[in-house]
């Protein structure tokens, strides 16, 4: 492959840029180091054109924040009218409090909102929240929620506390070791360590993600939620990335377990910065007197991109098609897994799906694809976040195009030779420490 401006565009931000990019999840070396396009220039619906003016369909689709496919225009237009008549002012935006009530609509359980704009924001909104309306401050996790220190203390207990729960190499440096002690992880669907943890070290709030690698257990949620409302614990549900994939609004909707306090970000403003706190009113009014404020949570763009965007998934019921279309991708990469009897371990709900080879060789065949999947003008990985343009027959095209790079890669396992094949450096693990 010959070098690309995003390469060299990233060779400066190595220099310049604290942690290379702003989001982990967006480095090279996570997909394909030294040939990753890196930067784009334009985005429309699942296309996306780099700084050379190259096209390819994006399979992987970021983090999932678009929902509504990119550049989504009746979304984009309600957002310049606003820009229009304005962003900020002294006096506040009326769609902040637009945006509230649609969602304190869709969520009857809850009383009270609160506003951000990033998902690591709003985690710390709702720690804020629950520790301000409880006597016990100490928290137990499971899952991912974000780059705050309340977070990352878990891991001042030992450096590899969140790599044996979540994810591994997530360095607590920085974070003040006052902390240590405050926060412990948990497992997913395992109750007894849950009670174990509450017990011993009295701790006083629950915070979860519904849905990580799964769906969700309902019986598991019912009984953390009965175990909590009888220990008078507050449960925090984190929606950032399940939410509004299953329904308008979050997985435990469906799962009638109501939760104390729910976040809500990524796709609720398909790819508008906002973000959003949802507690009971036991909870806000026991916060009331905690102090959280910021500037930016004023701006008018994400509460017009947000009010839009709810409009939008409600008419076009995007999250009937993205589960449809996740449940085609799938039994797709099952078919072609069978087809060369290529061992994998498929993860995710429907519209969130990830997979791995179940091999000695998973980077390196992961790293293989997508190479050549971009050559075929596709930025494709093992994982995959679907909007409502990825419809059957883009996923057809896209398995018709995987079909025989499994083949190569059902070969290369056998005679051991991937290497050869891999015109770079294999990609890292997610969250694996690369900054020496």
């Amino acid at each position: 492959m010959k070098k690309n401006k995003g390469q060299e565009l990233y060779r400066i931000a190595k220099k310049n840029i604290l942690g290379r990019t702003m989001l982990f999840s967006k480095l090279p070396e996570i997909w394909l180091p030294k040939h990753w396009p890196s930067y784009f220039s334009k985005a429309r619906k699942i296309t996306v054109w780099d700084l050379e003016g190259n096209r390819y369909i994006d399979m992987i689709f970021a983090v999932g924040q678009n929902i509504l496919g990119y550049s989504n225009s009746k979304i984009d237009q309600e957002v310049i009218k606003g820009i229009k008549k304005n962003n900020m002012t002294t006096l506040n935006c009326p769609e902040e409090v637009i945006l509230s009530k649609k969602l304190l609509s869709i969520h009857p359980w809850a009383s009270k909102i609160k506003f951000a704009r990033s998902g690591g924001e709003a985690n710390a909104i709702a720690i804020r929240i629950a520790r301000s309306a409880t006597k016990k401050q100490k928290v137990a996790v499971c899952g991912y929620h974000g780059w705050h220190d309340w977070y990352l203390s878990v891991n001042l207990k030992n450096s590899e506390e969140l790599g044996n729960h979540l994810q591994p190499g997530l360095n607590p440096v920085g974070v003040p070791k006052s902390l240590k002690n405050t926060v412990y992880a948990f497992p997913s669907n395992n109750l007894r360590e849950l009670k174990r943890l509450v017990t011993k070290f009295d701790i006083g709030i629950i915070k979860m993600e519904v849905a990580r690698d799964y769906l969700p257990n309902k019986s598991f949620l019912k009984q953390v939620k009965n175990f909590s409302k009888k220990n008078n614990l507050i449960l925090i549900f984190d929606e950032c990335t399940s939410g509004f994939r299953r329904n308008l609004g979050g997985l435990h909707l469906n799962l009638g377990v109501k939760p104390d306090i729910c976040i809500y970000g990524k796709a609720l403003g398909n790819g508008y910065a906002i973000n959003a706190v949802l507690g009971n009113e036991k909870v806000m009014r026991n916060a009331s007197k905690s102090f959280i404020s910021s500037t930016f949570w004023t701006e008018r763009i994400g509460f017009v991109a947000a009010i839009s965007t709810l409009k939008e998934m409600q008419r076009v019921n995007a999250w009937r098609k993205i589960i449809k279309n996740g449940k085609h991708l799938i039994t797709g990469l099952k078919k072609l897994s069978k087809k060369y009897k290529l061992n994998i371990e498929i993860k995710g709900i429907e519209s969130i799906v990830s997979f791995n080879f179940k091999s000695r060789y998973n980077l390196e065949f992961k790293t293989f694809l997508t190479q050549e999947m971009l050559k075929n003008g596709y930025l494709a990985s093992d994982k995959f976040y679907l909007s409502i343009y990825h419809d059957k027959k883009i996923i057809n095209k896209f398995l018709y195009k995987l079909d025989p790079i499994f083949k190569k890669i059902k070969e290369l396992e056998n005679n051991g030779e991937i290497n050869n094949y891999l015109e770079g450096p294999v990609r890292i693990s997610d969250f694996k420490r690369i900054f020496n």
